[in-house]
Formats: C-alpha cells, structure tokens, sequence
C-alpha cells in the first residue's frame, strides 16, 4: 500500500449507512426549520405578493441546482458533494473556493439556529443563553460521534415530528383561508396591493425565500456513507426538494391566508400566531413545542453536513489534516468537535439573524460553482459516467446559475453590513489557501483522490 493509499485508508466512513429514504430525511431535516419562522420577514420586505414572487424564483432555483447535483453525485460519490464537484471542474482553487462558501453556510448557520432554540427554550421553561447554547452542540455532537447510521436515524424522528406540526398545521388553516388576507398590507408610494413596496421589495426579500429551502443541497454530503451512491443520492436529494417545495407552498399561503400578511410579517412565530388568531390555542401550543423540534432538526443535520465537509477538505489536504482522522465506528470525530467550538463561539454574539443573512452569503456563492462545475463537466468530461441526468442538461444548471447570483445580490440589498463580513471571511479564507493549504494536497482531483480511496479500501478488507 502506497502512502497515500495508507494515508486514505485511515480516514473512510461508514459504507452503507443511509438509503435513499434516510438522504430524503437528511435533506428535509438540514430546512425544515425554515419553514416555521424566517420566511415570513420577507413578506415585511415586499408584501404577500412580492414575497411569492421571491418564493418562486427560490424554489426555481433549488429545484435547477438540485436536479445539477444529483448528477454529479452520481458521477462524483464523495463525501465532499459541491466542493469534489468543483475540484473536478474548476481544478484545486475553484474546488476550495466553494468548500470555503459552504463551510461559511455551514458553520454560521447551526449558530444562527442554536441562537434561536434557546429563544424557544426560553418561551417554553423560562431560561436562555450560553448553557443552553452549549448543551445543545454537547448533546447532538455526541450522538454524530455515536455513529452515523444511528445519528441519522435519530435524525429522522425530530423530521418527522416537524413535518407533523407543519401538516396539521395545514389541515386546520385551511377552513380559515381567505384571499383578501393575503393582501392587508397598505402601499407605499407607487406599490400596489399586489405589489405594496414595488420590485425593490422582492429583491430584498429573497433572502428569507431561501429561508425555505437552505441547506437541501448537503445530501451528497452524505455520498460515501450511502448504500449504493450512484442512485440513492439522486433519488434523496429530488425527493427532499418536491417534499420541501410542498410544505412552503403550505405555510406560505395558508399561513397569511388565515391570519393575514400584516400579522404574518412581524411574528416571530407565524404557525402559532395563525393558530391562536383562528382560535386553536391548544394546536397552537403544540406547533411551538414541535417548532422546536423543526429546529432542532436542522441544527442537528447542518451539524452533520460541517463535518462531512470539513472531514473532505481535510482528507483532501486543504485544512489540517488531523481534522479527518476517523474513529472505530468510522467517524470523524474531530471535524465534529472543531467547527462546533468555533459554532458556540459565535452563538454567544446572540445576532442570529446576522449570521443567517451571512451563511445566504456563502449558500450562493457556493450555488453559483456548484451550477458552474455542472456546466464545465458538462462540456470539458463529455464521457464521464453519469448514471443520471439532470433533465434539460446545462440550461438547467444555467437557471441557476444566473439565479445564485441575482440571489447574492439580493443579500446586499436588505443587509450591507452581512454581505461585507462574509466578504472578509472570504479573503481570510482564501489566504490560508494560498499560504498553506495549496502545499498539502493529496492528490491532483477530486476523482484521483476518490480512485485512490477506492483503491485504498480494497486493499484494507482484503487484508
């Protein structure tokens, strides 16, 4: 075994951990969240109206990058999922730009998250803060170090009782609905009742839409821990997106349908709010409790999804190399336990919706390579096996291309201060790159680096 193969054979996950069903959950867990507060802050931005043409132009363009990644992590099985992608495209610089992006979305969000879990806790027992901060990233760190199939399990509980507060949600809202809700809020000068703060408010409001859909692009993150990569990583990804795509059209128009778009804007809590106003105090209670649950959700996924990514740098030499040494059960351990120091740290600012508008800025620069790698594969490895295809080819990935970017810009136009923070995060990043991790790469490209570990893992189980 040569070095490197050693090297390798010392950081591998656990094969076969997770089905396509379970990276269906995965994807449904990392935005569920987002679908009981968040969204709502767009419709302050630019009235009901706007807000959905914001929501449209979102869902179109994570549905577009969805349906380019699942290609791709069929052809490209690894762990790393936008970053091998890019690497393979866009070389060693481009491969590392996007890891950085997504793990500035990674790292900012489960604090921006855990910020608002002890806003809950808070509501529920009456205490908040930095203890509960820290047990928070304690306990669901120590279940990721149990062991991914067990994580991912547990995972799929907190989901599913999420989903359940959503639906039923859904279900008593529905007798409530009533068109003229929808548009309560007065223009300014020169909106419309449609359209009350004019197109500027849609731009601004796409933050929040994304709100209802960020993070679904983790799931190949899961890619060497699934049964069989090539199809049960396409099939969770689309499945989560169609799932998410149904439960933001409910919260959407139902939501403000029954308590009015004005009410909606301005509550922090727009499922519970709706509930009470429509007199079912009791259900009510019950979404706040299980709001918690869609929050601990996607903390507890997003969690996941730094770990993998950072294990990937790591073993591919960007990051310290310590970082992806794996455990007996196959997992790494200290990609978990590093990211989520530096996560607490961060929470203790107590700016959630900061850090929120921050992990946007690194989701569309990210989205943008990813697109990108799509189209680049495309043309520049013409041959490589793609076991599937994205429907429409690279038009598809060019939609949402251009919409990552119209996105990113839309984070400038409701938070200047967010957009340049992230800029210097970028610039410090990149510098470590051009000082240090460009010295230490393990091989020339994502698909050296994946045949060597393939390679690696042969040899290990045949001694």
């Amino acid at each position: 075994m040569s070095a490197n193969q050693e090297y390798l054979a010392q950081r591998q996950l656990k094969k076969g951990a997770a089905g396509w069903i379970l990276l269906a959950g995965l994807g449904v867990s990392y935005v569920i969240s987002g679908d009981f507060a968040g969204w709502n802050f767009g419709i302050a931005q630019a009235g009901w109206g706007g807000f959905v043409i914001a929501a449209v132009l979102m869902g179109l363009m994570y549905l577009t990058l969805v349906l380019s990644l699942a290609e791709m992590s069929a052809a490209i099985p690894a762990a790393g999922g936008g970053y091998s992608f890019a690497r393979q495209a866009m070389g060693p610089a481009g491969g590392y730009l996007t890891g950085l992006a997504v793990l500035i979305e990674y790292t900012l969000a489960p604090a921006a998250i855990v910020i608002f879990i002890g806003s809950s806790v808070n509501e529920l027992l009456g205490f908040d803060g930095p203890i509960v901060y820290a047990l928070f990233y304690l306990a669901f760190i120590g279940i990721h170090i149990f062991g991914a199939g067990e994580a991912l399990k547990v995972m799929m509980v907190i989901s599913a009782l999420a989903v359940l507060a959503i639906i039923a949600t859904g279900v008593v809202l529905l007798p409530e609905f009533n068109m003229d809700n929808l548009f309560d809020i007065a223009p300014l000068a020169g909106g419309t009742d449609f359209l009350p703060m004019g197109y500027y408010g849609v731009w601004a409001a796409l933050p929040f839409a994304m709100w209802l859909f960020l993070a679904v692009e983790g799931v190949p993150l899961a890619a060497e821990e699934a049964k069989d990569p090539a199809k049960d990583v396409p099939k969770g990804i689309i499945a989560a997106m169609i799932f998410l795509l149904f439960t933001a059209t409910l919260v959407v128009v139902l939501v403000a349908g029954a308590a009015g778009a004005q009410v909606t804007a301005g509550s922090a809590v727009p499922l519970v709010d709706a509930l009470k106003i429509t007199g079912n105090p009791n259900l009510a209670t019950m979404v706040n409790v299980l709001g918690l649950a869609g929050l601990i959700a996607s903390f507890f996924s997003i969690i996941y999804g730094y770990s993998r990514l950072v294990f990937a740098l790591s073993r591919a030499g960007y990051l310290p190399q310590q970082l992806s040494l794996t455990s007996k059960r196959k997992v790494p351990v200290r990609s978990l336990i590093f990211p989520g120091i530096l996560g607490f740290l961060l929470s203790l600012t107590g700016e959630g919706d900061l850090m929120l508008s921050m992990a946007v800025v690194g989701a569309t620069v990210s989205y943008a390579m990813m697109s990108g790698s799509h189209i680049l594969l495309r043309i520049k490895q013409p041959n490589l096996a793609r076991p599937y295809k994205t429907p429409g080819g690279v038009v598809t990935s060019g939609i949402s291309f251009i919409l990552s970017l119209v996105a990113l810009t839309g984070v400038y136009a409701y938070d200047v201060r967010a957009f340049y923070f992230t800029l210097v995060l970028f610039v410090i990043g990149m510098l470590y790159y051009a000082l240090i991790g460009r010295n230490n790469l393990v091989a020339k490209s994502a698909q050296e680096e994946f045949e060597l570990l393939v390679q690696a893992e042969s040899e290990l189980t045949a001694s």
